[in-house]
């Protein structure tokens, strides 16, 4: 038996839009024990659910009838209830997504849903029709109101693929109108604590013309909202929370109702700690490492100043890149944390090579020849043939190599000019009687003690004063 493959039907549907059993060919009737068969439509497919939630031709007839009719006599130049009372405007904000935040621009971005709430009497209409929904073709026939961004720098709407507007008109004359917007708003951030800081970025509206007595915003419940923080650009910091508040600013032209919505942020310091904290900490901890050297090892500390030249050059790199970073910031006259921090580091490590080149001077100091009575009486150019070059300079070596031997001679009783004392001579005496006695040559063991203790005590205040205070 012949198998007809292909056969074909006619659709019909009635007039609800379902669609019934089609009419099957008569080949298929008398022959059920086909292989298989291919359906071919004779139009096109059609969604039945777009088709069944398509309004039906009285209702849209309906539509435009109270649309013509509401837009009759309407003016879109005067405010509803001109006149009579202040008009209120119920205000819901949906927030996108925050950032970035620019620091040396004082601003930051913020992807809003702004929508606004009134009632014009104008608008209402008597119908089956609770709910009118409408695109922006209908915003420009209608009156809005004149709400503006006092704080924005700039600020734009969203236009792909129509632009991202929506208005409903309630039978009761209710109206929510809603668009997207884009805005660079100013926010004015105290560095004082950068880069722990924190900061409150506003975002203010009101209106642009109407003052109290005409035009009155409100908070509706729970106005404000935001979407899933993942998609949020806030790559240094993060987000606390929100509130909004209502002022009233005083102003020549009137009294305005001003909106505020407050994004709180906390800057992250990972990124920080990582490029400046740690690399000047380890620099002012190798600054130490000269502190356990013998005084006497001149080549290895010769080596060690190459060393610490090596420290200082690091410390150097960190200058250009705490300047680097001072660059993503505005040029503030004040000292911020961490211009503090690096201040002391740089103390630290030049208070380490002073105390190298301390130690070193009076080391070298003390080895030379103490002078003595019987080298001047016994030391005279009489008693040694004098070379030319002697007696030329008028005994001028003679007298040379005397105060060089005598210049740091401390005599008991005598009155030293310099509080440390250099030689095991000046240790005892009238003249050190009521002083404190601080051998230099042990300036290594004081070191030792006073840098990594006056450095932990340092930064175990500066962390607790910057972070709990």
């Amino acid at each position: 038996m012949k198998c007809h493959r292909h056969k074909r039907f006619t659709a019909t549907r009635d007039i609800g839009g379902r669609f019934y059993s089609p009419r099957v060919d008569e080949d298929h009737r008398t022959n059920p024990f086909c292989c298989s068969q291919t359906i071919e439509y004779e139009e096109e497919y059609e969604d039945v659910t777009v088709n069944q939630m398509l309004a039906p031709k009285t209702q849209e007839t309906d539509a435009t009838q109270i649309l013509n009719n509401l837009l009759k006599e309407y003016d879109k130049k005067l405010r509803p209830d001109i006149g009579i009372k202040p008009t209120v405007i119920d205000v819901d904000i949906y927030v996108n997504s925050i950032g970035p935040v620019s620091s040396i621009n004082m601003e930051y971005q913020i992807d809003i849903i702004f929508a606004q709430t009134w009632t014009d009497s104008r608008l209402r209409y008597n119908s089956t029709m609770k709910i009118l929904t409408l695109n922006s073709n209908m915003v420009g026939l209608i009156w809005i109101p004149d709400t503006i961004f006092r704080n924005s720098k700039n600020a734009d709407a969203h236009w792909i693929t129509t632009p991202n507007q929506l208005l409903r008109i309630w039978n009761d004359g209710k109206i929510l109108y809603t668009l997207r917007l884009t805005i660079n708003a100013e926010c004015q951030l105290q560095l004082h604590n950068f880069p722990m800081d924190e900061h409150s970025c506003p975002l203010i509206f009101s209106s642009y013309g109407y003052p109290r007595d005409e035009m009155i915003y409100k908070w509706r419940k729970n106005s404000v909202e935001a979407a899933d923080q993942k998609s949020w650009r806030l790559y240094q910091f993060d987000f606390m929370g929100l509130r909004n508040t209502t002022d009233i600013v005083k102003t020549t032209a009137g009294d305005y109702v001003v909106m505020t919505v407050y994004f709180d942020l906390s800057r992250r310091m990972g990124y920080f700690t990582i490029q400046t904290y740690i690399p000047c900490i380890l620099t002012v901890v190798l600054s130490w490492v000269s502190f356990w050297i013998k005084k006497d090892a001149t080549p290895a500390r010769t080596a060690l100043e190459e060393h610490v030249g090596e420290g200082i050059t690091t410390v150097l790199t960190m200058t250009t890149l705490s300047t680097v970073a001072r660059t993503s910031l505005p040029r503030v006259s004040y000292v911020t944390a961490m211009d503090l921090f690096v201040t002391v580091c740089f103390l630290f490590v030049f208070a380490a090579l002073m105390e190298y080149a301390t130690l070193n001077y009076y080391s070298y100091s003390a080895r030379k020849p103490t002078c003595t009575k019987t080298k001047r009486a016994n030391y005279s150019v009489l008693d040694v043939a004098p070379s030319p070059t002697v007696i030329t300079l008028n005994n001028a070596m003679y007298w040379q190599d005397f105060e060089e031997a005598c210049l740091y001679e401390c005599l008991d009783g005598k009155d030293c000019q310099s509080f440390f004392c250099c030689y095991e001579e000046c240790k005892g005496g009238a003249w050190r009687r009521g002083r404190v006695h601080i051998d230099i040559l042990e300036l290594d063991a004081y070191s030792r003690v006073f840098f990594p203790t006056s450095f932990l005590l340092f930064n175990v205040v500066y962390w607790v004063g910057y972070l709990y205070l």
